[in-house]
């Protein structure tokens, strides 16, 4: 029975071990977090609980598992035919030759010594182009369907010392791929490729049992180079990272370091070792429920790691000729056997102090590393010299809990090419060493080695401050006794590794998921038959028990646990409940009945312009805690209003909000707190007055189906969806849509298609809207002044008209203008839908609203209506030729007369007929009403104007010298002036004025004003 070179077992025990919390940034997704770290500070209670209780419940979900993985390392020195042996040693076990590898002989082994080629006839036929392992091997380390894990690390599979080669800004994969087919002929079948890198002539491979392979995640490769200016690929390694079964972190690498027996080489190599462990980094680790870690991990992350590949790492401080000489005592006579039937150089292994059929029934042999002329005594003794081993036990390289297996084969380089047991005879005669290794390193030995460095620095700086006390001085301490290590004992402190021919004791390891897993070293040996390079191949064995995640299992107690969490958590939670009513109840039944009752949201019915509709919630708390809730802010699209609300929408509450504070949801302007049962109503009110959403509801390109957002703090969004009815109006259009309106109104057009609309013939020269509401304010204001004169031109009251010259468009105080408008909303609204609906105006007024109000209701309908066109009455492109003339007569020396101006804008209005015939409407109307109030307020015509009160002027700043000494005549040019304030940017479209300065703002101003003065400034 062969035997087990060394053991390394690692279990995974409870989570409150030393250095658990190491990096946790590295941890893998989904792992279970330790709760002290402040790295998790961030998590929810719920997300830290998830986590704690699938950590509780893992026994459940995961499934013991044994694999075997094999690792193999080779430099094949780019000779051909190197892959023609691949499969045998490799794949099969075979080329191992037992007397010189460490492994004892059988009783079932022995029988292959008949048949097994000798060396002798085995050095006789080699040759490049065939195989070269032994006729006759039936193998000796496991190998086939026995491995669950193939990694192999291959060095110069390319000539890197060739500058085409080395100077590629590619790697060429041809090499590559011929290796992976050979290694693929030799796998049983079903074995699956899991990683591949390479690196020039470095190359990584690993393949899994079709049983192991689903078991395979998160798969990352990268590689380092560390040659030439220290990033050139004719060294460096090649490095892969997996994970089995969601829990256990593997990194396998394949490296080559710098050659050469000198100080320089050996300090090259140092330096590899560091830039390979500095600069290796793989891809962040994604689990199954799809979480990434935030960053990747690198070397040290690990559960376990292999370092393995030709380390160049000599024998130091022996000259070649005398390590040859001791050597090649163990390799002259392989084919002889002693008398019991053994190889003569066998020696070390298990079945050593076993007696067997053939022994001397009273002798009892020495075990191999007392026997003197073993090859293991012999081994011992050089291995003291392995710059390896020295530089680990100096803490230069692998210090860092790296560990090997005992060694008990001979050194893999260097030999001649075709022969098992001669070394390097060429001139070079370089000393054989043990330049390929296999390394392996636990998380355990990581951690260990890390408390160690952190233990000096204490100790380092606990010196340092007695240093500063002084005591370190002589004379604090009576000095007993002298001691210097250097001449102590055996010359140093005891070094485990110098001695390393027993199998490790089971180390005991704490890993980042609280996992079982146990790792031992099986086998670690080389392959002294094969023959094809200067290199003998290395390989290791390891048996690996990991907990493995069953991906169905955790998905359903994922599932399971957070249900159960949710639930525990929304008894706790804040909740609230929304209840909407229809209508309010003063609502007319007409509304109450528009309103769909099938609607689970907020239902504004028909929604026409300026007519305010209210709707009422009420909000409940229904659970066990106070609740602090708001209307958050809605996402920000194009052409939309910020805030929880748009800008037609207002909602008051019947309670004071709660005070701001710094603390809660950014996108909640307003909090509201409500006590276990308690209820709060709101009132949600609809106004539509804003001409660019007018524009937008009539052509269709925007709605009033809306949703708020009722966020709750530490609850659940409730989603209030709202909806309104446009009803068309004939505001914010075009005045040629509008002449194309037929009697009835815009809202006949409803329920016609888009282009019909658009063909509709001319019916108007001016818009109806327009003559409509002229004739009406016309009609009612003579009305009023006659009523006025008859009923109370006697009394101290004094008429509107008389005190303001802007009446009825402009108000005395203007910041009175909404409170007014608000207070007339029933009015103003029904006038709006009878100039939608072409119904008369006189039903639209309150019976009691009086004749003056009346027409200040009507002037402010026309106002709004004019400011509401798209295009206005004088366009922009109008105006631009309008400007350009007012400008070219500013500059003449003459000013043109009044009639010359007046013919030079009917002229440029002249090429919009609609727009002009609009225009000179408006312009008359305005000139018969400032008469018509102008002989209201006239005084005696002979009265001097020192004597007569004059009308306010709220608009229009008038110098009084610059008026008509005429009582009369200033008090009609006040009217005017005002009149032309107001009407100026109403009925003018203009570009480009938020980059003019204020000085050029004003003389536009005075431009706009002065063309409507043209018309108004004389009488009729």
């Amino acid at each position: 029975m062969s035997s087990r070179t060394g053991s390394v077992r690692s279990t995974h025990t409870a989570r409150s071990s030393i250095n658990t919390t190491d990096r946790l940034e590295a941890q893998i997704p989904g792992a279970f977090p330790d709760l002290r770290s402040p790295s998790q500070a961030s998590l929810t209670t719920q997300q830290v609980s998830l986590q704690q209780t699938l950590y509780d419940r893992r026994a459940e979900y995961t499934r013991s598992r044994n694999v075997r993985i094999k690792i193999g390392s080779w430099n094949v020195a780019s000779n051909k035919g190197t892959e023609q042996d691949i499969g045998a040693w490799f794949v099969k076990g075979k080329g191992v030759e037992k007397a010189l590898a460490g492994l004892g002989v059988s009783e079932e082994k022995r029988k292959e010594k008949k048949h097994k080629e000798s060396v002798a006839d085995q050095e006789s036929r080699f040759d490049k182009h065939a195989p070269t392992v032994p006729f006759g091997d039936l193998g000796s380390v496991p190998g086939d369907e026995d491995i669950d894990l193939y990694v192999l690390g291959l060095q110069e599979i390319v000539d890197i010392t060739s500058a085409a080669e080395a100077l590629k800004p590619y790697t060429d994969p041809a090499m590559a791929n011929k290796w992976k087919a050979s290694l693929e002929q030799a796998l049983p079948n079903g074995y699956k490729l899991v990683a591949e890198q390479q690196l020039l002539g470095l190359w990584l491979v690993i393949y899994a049992s079709p049983t192991l392979f689903p078991q395979v995640k998160n798969v990352s490769t990268t590689s380092v180079g560390t040659g030439l200016m220290g990033y050139m690929a004719n060294k460096g390694a090649v490095t892969a990272r997996i994970v089995l079964g969601e829990t256990t972190r593997l990194v396998f690498v394949n490296s080559h370091l710098g050659a050469g027996a000198d100080k320089a080489s050996l300090e090259r190599r140092i330096w590899d070792v560091a830039q390979i462990t500095q600069r290796t980094r793989f891809a962040p680790i994604v689990d199954a429920m799809g979480t990434s870690q935030n960053q990747g991990e690198g070397l040290g992350d690990e559960e376990f790691a292999f370092w393995f590949g030709d380390l160049n790492f000599r024998i130091e401080g022996m000259p070649g000729n005398d390590v040859r000489r001791l050597l090649t005592v163990h390799t002259q006579d392989m084919d002889k056997d002693k008398e019991d039937g053994r190889p003569s150089s066998s020696g070390d292994s298990d079945d050593a102090t076993r007696k067997t059929r053939d022994d001397v029934e009273d002798a009892v042999p020495l075990p191999p590393e007392l026997n003197p002329a073993s090859l293991q005594t012999t081994i011992s003794c050089l291995l003291p010299h392995d710059e390896l081993h020295q530089q680990m036990k100096s803490g230069k390289a692998f210090h860092d809990g790296w560990e090997e297996g005992p060694i008990r084969f001979l050194p893999t380089y260097k030999y001649d090419v075709g022969k098992v047991g001669v070394f390097d005879s060429s001139e070079k005669a370089r000393c054989p060493s043990w330049c390929d290794r296999i390394l392996y390193r636990t998380r355990v030995g990581k951690q260990q080695y890390d408390q160690k460095v952190r233990e000096d620095e204490e100790t380092r700086k606990r010196d340092e401050e007695m240093k500063k006390l002084g005591m370190d001085m002589p004379g604090t301490a009576d000095v007993l006794f002298d001691y210097d290590p250097e001449t102590d004992g055996d010359n140093g402190d005891y070094d485990e590794r110098e001695d390393n021919t027993e199998d490790p004791e089971p180390e005991q390891v704490t890993t980042k998921d609280g996992f079982s897993d146990e790792l031992l070293l099986e086998y670690y040996t080389n392959h002294m038959r094969v023959l094809s390079s200067d290199h003998k191949p290395l390989d290791a064995v390891f048996s690996l028990k990991f907990d493995a995640v069953v991906p169905d299992l955790k998905a359903a107690i994922h599932t399971e646990v957070a249900r159960e969490l949710d639930r525990q958590e929304n008894e706790g939670r804040p909740s609230i409940a929304v209840v909407v009513e229809r209508a309010t109840g003063s609502s007319p039944a007409a509304e109450k009945n528009a309103t769909d009752s099938s609607f689970d949201g907020v239902d504004f019915g028909d929604v026409k312009f300026a007519k305010s509709k209210r709707r009422n919630i009420t909000i409940a708390n229904t659970g066990r805690v106070p609740a602090t809730f708001g209307f958050a802010d809605r996402p920000i699209e194009e052409d939309q209003d910020s805030g929880p609300f748009p800008s037609w929408l207002t909602v008051t509450f019947d309670k004071e909000p709660d005070i701001r504070t710094k603390s809660g949801p950014d996108d909640i302007q307003e909090r509201y707190t409500l006590a276990p049962a308690e209820v709060i109503n709101a009132e949600l009110k609809l106004k539509l007055k804003d001409p660019g959403a007018v524009r937008n509801l009539n052509d269709e390109s925007q709605s009033l189906d809306e949703v708020l957002v009722l966020r709750v703090e530490n609850g659940r969004d409730h989603f209030l969806p709202m909806r309104g009815q446009w009803q068309p109006s004939a505001l914010a259009r075009t005045v040629d849509k509008l002449v194309k309106i037929p009697e009835g109104g815009i809202r006949k057009l409803q329920g016609q298609s888009p282009h019909a609309r658009e063909t509709e013939t001319v019916k108007w020269s001016v818009p109806r809207e327009i003559f409509r509401l002229t004739e009406a304010i016309e009609d009612l204001t003579e009305r009023a002044l006659a009523e006025w004169d008859m009923t109370k031109a006697s009394e101290d009251e004094r008429a509107p008209w008389m005190d303001n010259a802007g009446w009825p468009f402009i108000k005395l105080h203007a910041h009175t203008t909404p409170l007014w408008e608000d207070e007339h909303e029933d009015d103003l609204a029904a006038l709006y839908d009878a100039l939608d609906t072409d119904t008369p105006f006189a039903p639209a007024f309150s019976p009691t609203t009086p004749g003056p109000e009346r027409v200040e209701l009507l002037a402010t309908v026309l106002l709004t209506f004019l400011s509401s066109l798209q295009d206005g009455v004088i366009p922009a492109d109008l105006w631009k030729h309008l400007e350009a003339s007012l400008a070219a007569q500013e500059r003449a020396r003459q000013a043109p007369d009044r009639d010359d101006q007046k013919m030079s804008v009917l002229e440029i209005m002249a090429a919009m007929p609609h727009h002009n015939a609009t225009f000179l409407l408006l312009l008359s109307f305005l000139q018969h009403l400032a008469n018509q109030i102008t002989s209201a307020n006239a005084p005696a015509p002979d009265a001097p104007r020192k004597s007569v009160e004059m009308p306010s002027s709220p608009q229009a700043k008038v110098h009084r010298r610059t008026l008509s000494k005429v009582a009369g005549e200033a008090v009609r040019q006040l009217i005017v002036r005002n009149y032309c304030v107001v009407f100026a940017d109403v009925l003018i479209r203009h570009d480009g004025e938020q980059k003019m300065k204020e000085k050029d703002r004003a003389l536009r101003k005075e431009r706009m004003m002065r063309v409507l003065d043209l018309f108004l400034g004389e009488k009729d």
